[in-house]
């Protein structure tokens, strides 16, 4: 037995119950790696921003970074340069049961089959109360409920801004007709357009254009448009500019007009050099960069592409694509993005549709949780503040 328990080494050691096991205190050495804070904020600022909210309770240091102008700006600029869209969201204004917005991965509408929509809660949500999207830059989202309030918002961190209300001092019977909402680099300021108009003192038409500074919380008119209001609804958002289609004169010709946010001037984008003109024109962005659509009812849509603001030579037609032969609702309208691929996502009638030009084929993405949907644009997730 001796021979035994020499030759067993565990037969000699003591017994240790389960209950001295958890009776015995615990030594843990945790240690923090001491990375720069570089290379902290350098990861840091790859995470999307739901991981960054929860981030700020973590220490003094990394809620000091996180919430630093430095950090916003460098995440905002990662986030929008992501070539797979992972980091942006199509919102949508939808009709029925109620008016509402929803929103979705632009990542899923483009590269998968189908997309999951949620609901956004967004200022003043309520089934009675109309809301469209007047626009959106850097994460921020302009809103106008029951085309009256206009709030700026950021969907990501919840935020928001109520404006003051741009008809407090203007005549009964005007209404907000168009808009549009961007950003200043130059004083990091942001403002929202908004033409009114109606008829007032016993049936006479009249209009103003007005214009809100984030900075200043404040409305003031400007009289730029004494010509006429620009014909298309909301304003395409472009290297500091808003930018309309306009008809004017007896022929109803067609033109770019553009609103220049800082210096508050207007003026005009010369067009493509369109080789026909039978075409139904309309204004987008794609890319970051100002576009026509050109679109032939029935037949197909030219996309032409501003690739650099300001030089009239650098129209490039970007894609035609042809009308789908099937009983959908047309016409095509706002250009989403390009995938990598070359792909185009773009709003067709109230459903979204990807078409591949080198490939010849279209696909319609679906969309869980939307029947129909109004209009559609896109935003960026940020942690773009509202306090300037």
């Amino acid at each position: 037995m001796e021979e035994e328990t020499k030759s067993n080494p565990q037969s000699q050691s003591p017994i240790i119950t389960t209950d001295q096991i958890q009776s015995r205190p615990t030594k843990i050495r945790r240690e923090t790696p001491n990375f720069p804070e570089e290379i902290i904020a350098e990861i840091l600022s790859r995470l999307p921003v739901k991981s960054l909210l929860r981030f700020l309770s973590v220490s003094r240091s990394w809620r000091r970074l996180i919430s630093s102008r430095h950090f916003i700006d460098a995440h905002l600029l990662i986030s929008s340069k992501d070539p797979i869209f992972s980091r942006r969201r199509a919102i949508a204004t939808v009709l029925l049961p109620f008016y509402t917005l929803k929103h979705c991965s632009l990542h899923s509408l483009l590269a998968g089959a189908a997309a999951d929509a949620a609901d956004l809660d967004y200022p003043m949500k309520n089934p009675r109360n109309s809301a469209r999207v007047v626009g959106s830059c850097n994460g921020l989202v302009c809103i106008a409920v029951n085309g009256k309030h206009f709030f700026i918002w950021n969907p990501s961190t919840r935020k928001h801004r109520k404006l003051p209300d741009v008809d407090g001092d203007l005549k009964r019977g005007l209404f907000i007709t168009k808009y549009g909402f961007g950003y200043v680099e130059a004083n990091d300021d942001y403002k929202v357009v908004g033409f009114l108009s109606g008829f007032c003192n016993g049936g006479r038409y009249e209009s103003v254009v007005k214009i809100y500074s984030l900075r200043d919380d404040s409305w003031k008119v400007i009289d730029v448009f004494k010509d006429g209001l620009p014909f298309d609804d909301s304003g395409k958002f472009v290297s500091g500019s808003l930018h309309w289609g306009r008809r004017f004169g007896v022929d109803s010709k067609w033109e770019i007009v553009s609103f220049d946010l800082g210096n508050e001037t207007r003026g005009v984008v010369n067009e493509p050099s369109y080789l026909d003109r039978g075409f139904v024109p309309s204004l987008g962005v794609i890319g970051g960069s100002l576009c026509v659509m050109c679109d032939y009812p029935k037949i197909s849509v030219d996309v032409w592409v501003l690739k650099v603001y300001g030089v009239s030579d650098s129209w490039m037609k970007l894609v035609v694509i042809p009308y789908l032969d099937d009983p959908w609702k047309g016409p095509y309208s706002t250009p989403l993005c390009v995938g990598g691929k070359g792909e185009v996502l773009l709003v067709y009638g109230s459903g979204f549709v990807v078409y591949d030009e080198k490939e010849g084929s279209f696909r319609r993405p679906k969309i869980r949780n939307i029947d129909t949907f109004l209009e559609a644009d896109v935003y960026v997730e940020s942690l773009v503040s509202l306090d300037l």
